[in-house]
């Protein structure tokens, strides 16, 4: 098989795996006019968003063993029609309540875009072709971070913010339509039936595994701080800074391509650097830039944004470098079960941005000091968990495959 242009099928994939990013996105910088729509607070707003990350980190143990059981199609069109149906009840949601509520059952239907394409990838190519299918798929989903906020703020300023629901109506509509109509089943399932005592006890395994726990917590914190920038420069901007909703996606959309740059960048240094060598360097930027922040907003709750935009910028990049290679350490550690591992990974990741967003919205007060203080502690336990718990200088990683690289670096466009 050759990859000179993007297969349909592959297209596909990258369009269902980028119905995730493009709910979290798309609907960001209309936080402040979904509040005073409803005339609830944007506290709860960002509540929505807290909502969404529980049915993400719900989901993306349960559709792994069902699309293994079931086949790769069943659950991924069951997953795309309540995804789409939840969209719809967003766009007529009464209260901020409501739209709480209803974001938690259309994540459930979304995770399983980002779960099931990954392994439909992995069912149609080869291992020799499944690195440049992952590639193409990054190519696709990469911009969906980038566009998703300011296809948003135009959609908001044309029509309203009911109408960014009404547009994922759309986009997964067009998707359900075309993988019912022109995706083939690639897995046809096994005759075993799902054994939950089975997956409870590969789960405590991992749970007691020392270096997997700190890779993938190191990621997950890692992570951490973009989930913290998520959550409050929505209504930071807005009201603190009195960006429109224009100016916020552009802003959005920098840090976006400094995350994807530095993701590129870390496959360059990976083809000479072991990904440890790179973690271990690249995990000092984030405490850095994080520290800075932190003092920065303590001084001065509202810092000048020429200040506070290149820290951020900074820190939410770093995230590419070091994210990806803590993730590849974490599911290249001898003896695990590496779907179970990359769901319990997912897991962590999604709980702990439900935490940060749901502690970033009790301390909301439209300055730049819950967005320091959070992100200074999210990274700087991030590079002690890494030295503490995982010691990568003790721990043995199997070698890592071009196509496990690509794999994981797509991974960390999807929870993005």
């Amino acid at each position: 098989m050759t990859y000179r242009h993007f297969p349909p099928w592959l297209i596909l994939m990258g369009l269902i795996t980028a119905l995730g990013p493009l709910a979290i996105d798309m609907y960001l910088p209309a936080f402040v006019a979904i509040a005073d729509d409803l005339q609830a607070s944007t506290d709860t707003i960002e509540l929505s968003l807290a909502s969404f990350f529980i049915g993400l980190a719900i989901g993306q143990g349960v559709y792994g063993p069902l699309s293994d059981r079931f086949g790769r199609k069943p659950p991924l069109l069951f997953g795309l029609a309540l995804y789409t149906l939840a969209a719809a009840v967003c766009a007529l949601v009464p209260s901020g309540e409501a739209l709480v509520a209803i974001r938690f059952v259309q994540a459930l239907g979304g995770c399983a875009g980002m779960v099931i394409a990954r392994a439909i990838v992995r069912d149609k190519t080869e291992p020799q072709d499944a690195a440049k299918a992952f590639s193409m798929l990054i190519l696709i989903i990469g911009v969906a971070p980038i566009l998703a906020p300011i296809a948003g703020s135009w959609v908001l300023s044309v029509s309203g913010w009911r109408a960014i629901f009404w547009f994922q109506v759309f986009a997964g509509t067009a998707c359900l339509l075309w993988a019912w109509l022109g995706l083939q089943e690639t897995h046809p399932g096994d005759d075993r039936k799902l054994s939950f005592r089975r997956v409870g006890a590969d789960y405590l395994e991992l749970l007691r595994h020392r270096s997997f726990m700190g890779f993938s917590l190191t990621a997950a914190l890692a992570m951490g701080g973009f989930y913290t920038y998520l959550a409050s420069t929505p209504a930071l901007m807005v009201r603190g800074y009195g960006f429109t909703p224009e100016q916020y996606a552009m802003l959005f959309g920098t840090n976006a391509a400094g995350f994807i740059l530095m993701s590129q960048i870390n496959a360059v240094l990976l083809r000479r650097r072991s990904m440890l060598t790179v973690l271990r360097a690249a995990i000092w930027i984030q405490p850095l830039a994080g520290i800075t922040l932190g003092v920065m907003t303590l001084v001065n709750p509202l810092p000048p944004l020429w200040l506070l935009a290149p820290v951020m910028w900074v820190l939410i990049s770093s995230i590419g470098l070091i994210s990806p290679n803590a993730s590849a350490a974490a599911l290249t550690q001898p003896g695990l079960r590496v779907g179970t591992a990359s769901a319990l990974l997912g897991m962590l990741q999604f709980s702990l941005a439900t935490f940060i967003v749901i502690v970033v919205g009790s301390l909301s007060n439209i300055t730049a000091r819950p967005l320091g203080i959070v992100m200074m502690i999210t990274s700087v336990a991030a590079i002690l968990v890494l030295t503490w718990v995982a010691r990568p200088e003790r721990c043995q990683v199997r070698p890592m495959t071009t196509h496990q690289r690509d794999e994981l670096l797509e991974e960390q466009h999807i929870s993005k």
